[in-house]
């Protein structure tokens, strides 16, 4: 176990009354951080070790006090120490929504709009301490796709009309997120815990959160990276979002631009953790999230972008998913 588990976590535990505890390494996700569930009888608690300088637990436990104290579900903050990278959270069990819904699809209507009531119950919140979702920002991510995808595919592409159109594209909805909500940034299936009844929404993955436009976590809710989400599923639970919402034409529209901006990102994560972080695996994802991405392009309010596309990528790479990622 001494090779498995981060140096300092006994005495860790011992500080926050949990000595003696086994501790069981858990399967990692696309970051550095890891987690080990801890057992003690019948208890059990979540370990996060997110180590600097790769790390830095202290937005995460920043975020999830605050969520704690609007009435939402983060894990509770146990015991904490950030300058080690450790913090011991409340344990949410093993019921994610994804593997939920693996299980019991017939139940998908019914989740997918409990979700939609968290995010309603957020944006109902005054933004939280976080910063702004900025043009940089969005523009730092969309990057992505030209550092990495477009190299991967051995693409010279006009990097400086790439942030043109996506300038051209961003800029009139930056006045629609302010004053803004609290975007998680990655709310979706894999990062939502189904707390022992189908509409008590765990939420993890929350340590990047910003203020910014509503649209964007609905976008990553239902356009997926992970888990297929019907045309059907996502017009109905948008439908079921904007009831009440004064202007839901415009909100589409920048859905839409949103999920475009979001799955372009992806598509360069998903390279970059396959070419640097040697972790291929996230390849297999690429296709749905393309699928998604041209999609979005087919709104009006993405033309700029879906004109760099058109003169950029070539159409055999686009019908194939994004194309092929040789060893």
């Amino acid at each position: 176990m001494s090779a498995i588990v981060p140096a300092g976590v006994e005495p860790f535990l011992a500080q926050a009354g949990w000595t003696g505890a086994e501790i069981e390494p858990l399967p990692g996700d696309a970051s550095f951080r890891r987690y080990f569930r801890i057992r003690r009888g019948f208890e059990t608690a979540m370990l996060m070790h997110a180590p600097p300088p790769n790390e830095n637990p202290a937005p995460f436990v920043r975020a999830a006090h605050w969520l704690d104290e609007s009435g939402l579900r983060p894990p509770r903050i146990l015991h904490e120490h950030l300058s080690a990278g450790l913090v011991l959270l409340e344990d949410f069990g093993d019921v994610r929504m994804r593997d939920y819904l693996d299980a019991w699809p017939q139940d998908e209507t019914e989740v997918y709009a409990a979700a939609i009531d968290a995010l309603k119950a957020l944006h109902r919140l005054p933004p939280g301490p976080f910063t702004d979702y900025s043009l940089a920002e969005y523009q730092r991510e969309a990057k992505l796709f030209i550092d990495w995808y477009c190299p991967s595919q051995n693409l010279y592409v006009d990097g400086r009309g790439w942030v043109t159109a996506w300038d051209e594209v961003l800029k009139p909805l930056l006045g629609r997120q302010r004053p803004g909500v609290t975007v998680l940034r990655d709310y979706h299936a894999e990062n939502i815990m189904l707390l022992g009844a189908l509409h008590k929404q765990g939420l993890l993955d929350f340590q990047d959160a910003l203020i910014g436009h509503p649209a964007y976590d609905v976008v990553s809710l239902l356009q997926d990276a992970r888990r297929d989400v019907t045309p059907e599923l996502e017009e109905a639970m948008l439908d079921y979002y904007l009831q009440g919402h004064t202007d839901p034409a415009t909100f589409v529209g920048d859905y839409a631009r949103l999920g475009a901006q979001r799955n372009a990102k992806i598509v360069g994560i998903f390279v970059r953790l396959w070419k640097r972080d040697g972790k291929p695996r996230y390849l297999d994802l690429i296709p749905r999230v393309w699928a998604l991405l041209e999609r979005d392009l087919t709104h009006a309010e993405l033309a700029p972008v879906a004109r760099w596309f058109d003169a950029n990528v070539p159409d055999a790479l686009r019908a194939a998913g994004g194309g092929s990622f040789p060893a």
